[in-house]
């Protein structure tokens, strides 16, 4: 059997996102494509599509919206820079990127600030005595009020 050529290399597409380091496991890239947050020239793709070299891949990883152009294949998870040989992103992705970011940076979103859930009982506690004065400031029985 003759090895094939590294441009005729198959990989699926879950596999192409977590090799390419936008993912970072292959479920995760899989789970990403089922919800149809992955666009193949334009099409929602599945996780076994093939991609093929020269294909524009839309994607969204975290806040991110990207518009991708795949420049190589490869099934195999490697360093950050070998990783960005595969793809080669548009101009215009970019520049949206870079747009929304700026936004982020002047208006953040407010539940973006929230580091906890809900408050506990404690902390409940806590703000009420803040927002009510306490017992001996609404009542005085003391001769001098």
């Amino acid at each position: 059997m003759a090895a094939t050529p590294p441009s005729a290399e198959k990989v699926r597409l879950d596999k192409w996102l977590w090799a390419a380091r936008f993912y970072k496991t292959r479920s995760l890239a899989a789970d990403e494509i089922d919800k149809g947050r992955v666009k193949v020239n334009g099409q929602v793709a599945k996780a076994s599509r093939e991609p093929r070299i020269g294909d524009e891949i839309e994607l969204r990883a975290g806040f991110d919206q990207r518009t991708l152009c795949v420049k190589g294949l490869s099934s195999v998870r490697g360093p950050a820079p070998q990783a960005a040989l595969l793809y080669e992103e548009t101009a215009a992705s970019l520049l949206a990127r870079a747009n929304a970011a700026e936004q982020r940076r002047i208006a953040p979103e407010p539940s973006q600030g929230l580091s906890q859930g809900r408050p506990t009982k404690r902390d409940r506690r806590q703000l009420q005595d803040l927002r009510t004065p306490g017992w001996n400031e609404r009542w005085s029985a003391s001769i001098d009020h």
